[in-house]
């Protein structure tokens, strides 16, 4: 799958293991960097269904982005780089159509 950064700085960060250690922690940081690696081996949103993170669709003010867990609330925040995202009938996002992503944040959403 194709994964970019919203900008320069985010991707300089989050390419960045000493950063992102120091920032979230070791553990959160390693699940981060597993999290990217399945990102960058999956062909589609749909490939992350399957592995660890719990990746899962997030709606009202967060619609049409997606989560994975990390550690201790904190969660990997991506969308699609298609505006608007492919969706279903049923209006959710068609995860199989989703083939290139943004990084938007980590974040703990449930503050």
């Amino acid at each position: 799958m194709k994964i970019d950064f919203l900008n320069s700085k985010d991707k300089e960060f989050f390419e960045s293991s000493k950063q992102v250690t120091k920032l979230y922690g070791p553990e959160n940081a390693k699940k981060l960097k597993t999290r990217l690696d399945d990102l960058d081996a999956a062909q589609s949103m749909e490939d992350m269904r399957h592995l660890p993170g719990h990746w899962e669709e997030l709606k009202n003010d967060r619609a049409g982005q997606f989560s994975a867990r990390l550690h201790g609330g904190l969660r990997l925040i991506v969308k699609p780089q298609k505006q608007p995202p492919p969706a279903k009938p049923d209006g959710g996002l068609d995860w199989p159509a989703i083939d290139s992503i943004y990084i938007v944040e980590v974040v703990d959403y449930h503050d």
